[in-house]
């Protein structure tokens, strides 16, 4: 974990993938970031993946560096105390993620009539405030159309508009952060998952295709849409992906599979030019079947000590099981990654924010608090209650440490 961001506070009040993840994103980079969350745990505190003792492995990994209060905020006085949380004074305070509902208590009036240059991120399904999932998103964009048939669309099991809405979470509220700095301003910033993929559908081209050209794109298989590139079996029924992108790798490819000849024959027979991407789009059933043979011949080691070799873009496919088992790169030789011993859970590896600062030390990333560990903290350091008010609180059950939710959970 870098620190670059260390000082700044941010209170984070979510669920999911996308709000979460954008509050992670700041903590690596050394925010402060106090997550809060009903008593006993919000609806993803137990979300699958789960460990065989029910401990939520996908909450646990994207909250990791964060300072966790339990709060019961369905009653007033929780209320009051978040609404304090949120719009705490000092120049790198009052800072509020949320994919909550900007409503009731939360609504923006309410929580700028007591700081007003907050600082306030609403995340939504879509631009209308209903809501969404990356599902119901990407089925709308129509995304799984390409993956599958036009027949039988074919959903994609990564969550890309969560994952990229949370690192538009991360920029929008450091944009806004800047600006307050130069002007004083506070600002309200809206934000739908619907939005997000809309956005990158047009700036990848997906949008204009259809307007300018007159239609979409058609499903590709395992081919790269523009280019060459696609998977091939080995002798040992390993497979590989390689990809022609630029002139250097598409001379690659040909040189190594050994394919020069059938290569140009195959280009004037067709009357097309690979030195050109679309044209050896346009061949790539052709130049598959003519690249096949090679990797038929040769077991897997043999084929990835060649494509190394001879400089072709090229990766492996393999599970995620043996990725993390085999893969170097997805272990402590990497810098990415330290292993971590999360409270309840065990020791396992976790990776940093991606960034790395050469003026900056890398430092081994933090666990995932416990639920409520620093809700006395936080109650004494930034709202300033005494134990006595702190206890009494706790008697009400209007707040939780982590004893009282591991005695619950």
């Amino acid at each position: 974990m870098q620190k670059p961001l260390s000082g700044l506070r941010l209170v984070e009040g979510s669920a999911f993938i996308a709000a979460p993840s954008g509050g992670m994103t700041l903590a690596q980079l050394g925010a402060d970031v106090i997550r809060f969350d009903q008593i006993g745990g919000g609806i993803d505190y137990r979300r699958w993946p789960i460990t065989k003792e029910g401990k939520s492995l996908y909450w646990h990994s994207l909250n990791k560096g964060k300072r966790s209060i339990a709060v019961d905020f369905r009653k007033p006085e929780g209320q009051e105390l978040l609404t304090r949380l949120i719009t705490s004074p000092g120049d790198n305070a009052g800072l509020f993620v949320t994919n909550f509902p900007a409503r009731g208590w939360l609504a923006e009036d309410k929580l700028r009539a007591q700081r007003d240059d907050l600082i306030y991120l609403n995340l939504t399904g879509d631009r209308h405030g209903g809501s969404a999932l990356d599902y119901t998103v990407n089925s709308k964009v129509g995304l799984p159309f390409l993956s599958g048939t036009a027949e039988a669309p074919m959903n994609n099991p990564f969550p890309a508009w969560d994952v990229i809405a949370g690192q538009h979470i991360a920029l929008g509220l450091l944009a806004a952060e800047r600006h307050r700095r130069m002007t004083g301003e506070g600002q309200f910033i809206k934000l739908s998952l619907a939005d997000v993929a809309l956005a990158t559908m047009g700036h990848l081209g997906y949008l204009s295709e259809v307007e300018v050209n007159g239609h979409s794109r058609q499903p590709m298989g395992n081919h790269i849409f523009g280019t060459f590139g696609h998977d091939f079996v080995c002798k040992d029924k390993e497979r590989v992906m390689i990809v022609g992108v630029s002139p250097n790798q598409w001379r690659a490819i040909v040189k190594v599979t050994g394919t020069e000849v059938q290569v140009m024959e195959l280009e004037k027979k067709l009357n097309l030019n690979f030195k050109q991407e679309g044209d050896r789009f346009e061949a790539r059933e052709s130049l598959k079947q003519l690249f096949e043979p090679w990797f038929l011949q040769h077991d897997s080691k043999s084929v990835h000590k060649a494509l190394e070799e001879g400089g072709v873009c090229w990766g492996p496919y393999q599970s995620v099981q043996q990725l993390v088992e085999n893969d170097v790169d997805c272990s402590e030789d990497n810098p990415l990654f330290s292993k971590v011993e999360q409270p309840g859970i065990g020791a396992y590896l976790v990776p940093s924010n991606p960034l790395g600062f050469t003026g900056l030390d890398r430092l081994d990333e933090k666990p995932a608090p416990l639920l409520g560990q620093h809700t006395d903290e936080i109650l004494a350091d930034i709202l300033g209650l005494s134990s006595s008010q702190i206890g009494q609180l706790h008697d009400q059950s209007v707040i939780a440490g982590a004893d009282e939710n591991q005695a619950m959970g």
